[in-house]
Formats: C-alpha cells, sequence, structure tokens
C-alpha cells in the first residue's frame, strides 16, 4: 500500500496508480477509527499525508480544527482543492511531503502513509521539534518492527526513544484497500514525551553510544559497547541491568539502551 490514497471509487487510470504504487483505504469504518485512535480534537493542527480524493480528510475536518494535506499525485491534489475549496480549515499542497517544512506550532500527523516513503517519513516526524503525535498506518511488518513487536529493535526506534515513544496500534487487513496488497497493514503510533527519559545534555552521549553499538559486526550488545568501552565498565553494567552478555543488539529493549547509558554514566 506504498501510496496512500483514500478511496476505492476513482476513475484514476491503473498505469498511473502503478507508478505511483498507489491504493486506496475503501473503508470508512476503518478513516474513523485511525482518526479516533489519534486522539485528535477541535483544537488540534494535523498534517495528513496522501490524503487522495479524501475518505480520511472527511473524518479530519469533522474532528480536527484544521488540516495541512499534502497530496504528490497532480491528479488528487487539483481534486482535494476543488472538493475543499472555500473550506478555510483545510489547506491542499501538491508536492511530496517529505519536502515540507515542519509547522512551528504543536501538531499531529494522522495518514495512511506510502510503504516506500516509510522510512523517511518516520524520521521526518521525530525530527519535527514541534510534533504531538503521529498515527500512521502502514505495513504491518513495519510497526512492528518499529515497535518492538517481534521482540527486536529497530536503531531507528532505540535512538529516539528518549523523546518519542513508538507504539503498534490496530491491524488492518489487506482486504480494506484497493487495489488489495499484498500484505497487511497495522498502525505505528509515534508519542512526543512530555517529559523526556534523558535530559538534552545527556543525548550526544546516548547517540554515541547508540551508534557504536548498532556499528558492531555480529557481535553481542556487550562486545559491541566493549570495542571502545572497558569490557569490565560494559559487563557490570549489562549485569545490574539483567541483559545476558551474549545477548544480540537488536534484542535490547530502548529502556534497557536508556539503563545502560545511565550505569556507564557513573
Amino acid at each position: 500500500m506504498s501510496r496512500s490514497l483514500s478511496r476505492a471509487r476513482t476513475t484514476r487510470p491503473v498505469g498511473a496508480r502503478k507508478l505511483l504504487s498507489q491504493n486506496f483505504l475503501a473503508d470508512p469504518g476503518i478513516a474513523a477509527a485511525l482518526v479516533r485512535s489519534s486522539g485528535v480534537g477541535a483544537d488540534d493542527l494535523v498534517v495528513e499525508i496522501g490524503p487522495g480524493d479524501g475518505i480520511l480528510t472527511d473524518r479530519l475536518l469533522a474532528t480536527a480544527g484544521r488540516v495541512l494535506a499534502y497530496e504528490i499525485d497532480r491528479h488528487y491534489a487539483a481534486r482535494l482543492r476543488d472538493r475543499y475549496a472555500g473550506d478555510d480549515r483545510i489547506r491542499c499542497y501538491h508536492r511530496d511531503f517529505r519536502t515540507a517544512t515542519t509547522p512551528r506550532e504543536p501538531f499531529a500527523v494522522v495518514a495512511n502513509i506510502p510503504f516506500a516513503s516509510s522510512t523517511d517519513i518516520v524520521r521526518w516526524c521525530v525530527a519535527a521539534p514541534d510534533l504531538t503525535s503521529a498515527t500512521l498506518l502502514t505495513q504491518r511488518e513495519f510497526a512492528r518492527k518499529h515497535s518492538g513487536d517481534y521482540g527486536r529493535w529497530s536503531k531507528l526506534a532505540v535512538t529516539h526513544w528518549p523523546g518519542t515513544a513508538f507504539e503498534l496500534g490496530m491491524r488492518v487487513d489487506r482486504r480494506h484497500f484497493r487495489p488489495v496488497p499484498g500484505v497487511d497493514a497495522a498502525v505505528l503510533g509515534l508519542r512526543t514525551r512530555p517529559d523526556p527519559l534523558l535530559p538534552a545534555s545527556a543525548m550526544p552521549g546516548y547517540l554515541r553510544m547508540v551508534e557504536l553499538g548498532f556499528s558492531g559486526v555480529r557481535g553481542s550488545f556487550a562486545a559491541s559497547l566493549a570495542r571502545a568501552l572497558p569490557a569490565r565498565r560494559v559487563r557490570a553494567a549489562c549485569a545490574r541491568i539483567g541483559i545476558p552478555v551474549d545477548r544480540p543488539v537488536g534484542s535490547v529493549s530502548p529502556d534497557d539502551w536508556i539503563a545502560v547509558y545511565r550505569e556507564l554514566r557513573r
């Protein structure tokens, strides 16, 4: 579902849909559930990625205060502008979302996002200074990978965990999309923590440790860190946190990364 265009009824040529890997969210009930799960309300500014012809946009406008919609497909961008002409609660842009400047006020992202751009979009979200939350409908495997549902955590999640919670949300069967993609979808939720787990002054050191840990070659978490840190201190920190010395890097939870960092700073 690598393009988040949002309605089954469309006259868009099949060739154009394939070129942009477009798939349409065809179930209004799923769209409504996605908006409910986001928690946005009448006072909120929401950014939507790839609205298509608006099945999700309609529900956002019924719930949120304002919507900024970014559509890369010229055909759908023009239709959206016509459809919402005169509604000052929404602004529709024909551009690649990844090139957009982040709003300079608190905002949320709610979207059925393109699979192929999922990592770029998550990176955009976690880098946005005023993001409050992101509710992203994406490939289920991607959502599980970055939320730790496999018992493993991505470098992306570990890196941003002190300031952002990565959460697995509802599963959406692929039959709710047109054309039907080859895999199911799920919601990946990003929640900016009001109180970060580490102070800003500690982040450079934490990020250096994460880079060190994930740059190890087939080594355990402890072995990777011990390439640049005293091995005895690393083993002692892991023992106090309860991390076996042979545990792979990806199997260490983000909370344990933070705990080890705190131990090593002592």
